[in-house]
């Protein structure tokens, strides 16, 4: 009922740290050809909001969130209140891992491009 929250979560804590990371960056230059640090950080934040925004939407298109107090229709009952925090510990906690599992093999071929790009740098000098 509000699995999208933990992935949103995590992709507001991870939109913040690329900001603090695009400021430090913003003054460094360097020859190698390289991806920045706050670039791949957009990645992930991409595959977060979009895993939460899939999530909230199939909730509401199922009636589970709704547009008025108190948003969330387990919020109703106690009972329904477990139930949600558990699918909240499970699939939100899955597909937040998910996605991070995902950025993290899009880190692994950048890496394995980078690498490609600076050889073949080395070999033009």
């Amino acid at each position: 009922m509000a699995c999208f929250i933990i992935p949103g979560g995590e992709a507001v804590i991870t939109t913040v740290a690329e900001k603090i990371v695009r400021a430090k960056e913003k003054n460094v230059e360097t020859d190698v050809p390289k991806i920045s640090l706050s670039t791949k950080l957009g990645w992930l934040n991409k595959l977060l909001f979009g895993g939460s925004a899939l999530l909230a939407f199939e909730h509401v298109w199922h009636g589970e969130v709704t547009p008025w107090f108190p948003f969330l229709t387990a919020m109703n009952s106690a009972e329904d209140a477990a139930e949600m925090f558990h699918e909240m510990s499970t699939v939100g906690v899955s597909m937040a891992l998910l996605c991070t599992a995902v950025w993290g093999v899009m880190l692994a071929v950048a890496h394995v491009y980078e690498k490609k790009a600076a050889k073949e740098a080395a070999e033009e000098a």
